[in-house]
This record gives C-alpha cells, sequence and structure tokens, in this order.
C-alpha cells in the first residue's frame, strides 16, 4: 500500500507583492476554498479550547448545508479542551493530519496520530489534549444528528486509515478507491466521513448529480472537478463544498495519486417541514 500523505495549513500571511487574484469561488451550487485562503487572518477562537485556532471552512447556511460544519482544528502543545462539545444533538468526526493528541473518550484514552480518525456519536463524553511539543492539525466535522424512533444511536469508536482496506469502485481497475469507516447499510448512521482516492488517469467517469451535500478537503496531489457547467481545478489543501444536485466529475491530472476527505449525508427521509419547531421534535 502506497504511503498516505495528509496537506494540513499552517496559516500566515501572503507577502504585500502577492497579486490580489487567486482560484477563491462561491457559486449558487459550489464554492471552492483554496489552501492560500486558509491564513492566519481568517481562523477562529472556539469557547472552552486553550492554545488553539481553526479555520472554518463550512458552515450550516441556507442554500447549501443545513446541517453540518466542517473544522481543521489547530492545537498547540498543552492545548486541547476538556469541554470540546456544547451541542448534545451534535455528532463528529476527527481525522488527524498532522501531529499527535490524547482523545479521551467516554473514559477510555486513545493517542491518535496522523491517519487517526474517531466518531463522536451525540452526548459523547470526551476530550482532548496535545502533550506534544509540536502542534497538532485535525479535521472536526460536526453534523446534528437525525434521531429516529427505533434505531439505536451508533457507537464511538476509534480508529486509523492505515488499518482499513480501501474497497476499489467496480470496473475501475483499482483507479479509484474508498476507504470507509463504517458501513453505508447501518441505518444508525446518518453520515459518511470517507477517504477517496484516484490513481493518476482515474476519473469519475459521469456527472454525478445525487442528493447527497458534499464537502470534500484535498489531502494529497491534484485533479480538475467538473462542478455544475465550470472546470476547475484544484490541489491539495484545497476545500469544495457542493449543495445537493451539483453535477460533479472529475479526472485525476497529476502524477502521483489525488485522494480527499469526503462528507456525505445518508440513510435519512428528506426534512419536509424545516422549522426548528419541527427539527426538535425528531428526536
Amino acid at each position: 500500500m502506497a504511503k498516505n500523505t495528509y496537506y494540513a495549513p499552517t496559516g500566515g500571511l501572503p507577502p504585500q507583492t502577492q497579486i490580489l487574484s487567486d482560484r477563491a469561488v462561491f457559486t449558487e451550487a459550489y464554492a471552492i476554498i483554496p489552501k492560500g485562503v486558509m491564513s492566519d487572518i481568517v481562523t477562529s477562537f472556539l469557547p472552552f479550547w486553550d492554545n488553539t485556532r481553526l479555520w472554518v471552512i463550512a458552515r450550516p447556511m441556507s442554500g447549501f448545508s443545513e446541517t453540518f460544519s466542517h473544522y481543521i482544528m489547530e492545537v498547540s502543545p498543552q492545548g486541547g479542551s476538556d469541554k470540546p462539545e456544547l451541542d448534545a444533538g451534535a455528532e463528529g468526526v476527527l481525522f488527524v493530519v498532522e501531529g499527535e493528541m490524547t482523545l479521551t473518550l467516554e473514559g477510555e484514552q486513545y493517542q491518535m496520530e496522523t491517519g487517526g480518525y474517531a466518531y463522536l456519536p451525540p452526548s459523547a463524553k470526551w476530550s482532548l489534549k496535545n502533550n506534544g511539543d509540536a502542534p497538532v492539525r485535525f479535521h472536526w466535522i460536526r453534523k446534528a444528528y437525525e434521531f429516529v424512533e427505533g434505531i439505536e444511536v451508533p457507537d464511538a469508536f476509534v480508529t486509523n486509515e492505515n488499518d482499513i482496506e480501501p474497497t476499489p469502485m467496480p470496473d475501475t481497475n483499482d483507479a479509484w478507491a474508498t476507504t470507509r469507516f463504517v458501513d453505508s447499510a447501518d441505518m444508525r448512521h446518518d453520515m459518511q466521513v470517507n477517504i477517496v482516492t484516484f490513481q493518476p488517469g482515474g476519473i469519475i467517469p459521469f456527472d454525478e448529480t445525487h442528493v447527497m451535500e458534499h464537502g470534500l478537503y484535498v489531502l494529497e496531489g491534484k485533479a480538475v472537478y467538473h462542478l455544475n457547467q465550470d472546470w476547475v481545478e484544484v490541489e491539495a489543501g484545497d476545500y469544495m463544498w457542493l449543495r445537493a444536485f451539483c453535477p460533479q466529475a472529475c479526472y485525476a491530472g497529476g502524477p502521483g495519486r489525488f485522494r480527499y476527505l469526503l462528507f456525505k449525508d445518508i440513510n435519512r427521509h428528506m426534512v419536509l417541514n424545516p422549522s426548528p419547531a419541527y427539527r426538535g421534535n425528531r428526536r
């Protein structure tokens, strides 16, 4: 198996000599947040997180996602939180792209390294600490869990990408594969956060047009994406945010693999009344 590498932002500011034009795009169907946008001046901070900053690259917005957010967290040495999640109805996924951290989950400690993955169900008891001497950077994807009467909430778990064999897509000669951390048919889960890998020259050979919202963070390599009616080039460190039914296809155009972290919502009825009162009663 090829060695897995992951791009992680480090901040900083571009020089005063840099031209203003960039690849950032925001349309009614999709958004592109290029890696160069993730500078110091667009970082955010969270309550009860010490020595921590983050880049918010997706949040609930009318017309895009209604339920999920995506952060890139940077926790400095001795930083972390004993009160990380303030929303009891939120589930989450952590994915480490650089460094190490200690995750305490339901009273058990896990040393998470690069490639580490944790699923955090709603109301999970967890905390996080960077006990090392270098920053740790990880993705934190949060979603409002959709409770269904008669279906249990998923269990928490911690694993590492390196311990999971990718599943090749049918009839692609291993040019396209997906690393799945949960079973798509497990009705307890209402979202998936997977890793998709294309070998050089691999393609999505048609414009996927489907109900699932997507957040795609490019971990490695580069590709050209067809989004709605536009062709856009993306590389490691870029983020794509696609609303439901945005046509999407790609081909991996670089000399190496093209890999991205993919969020999608699954396994639930479509909300017919989006009012807060209705959402609250779904539990």
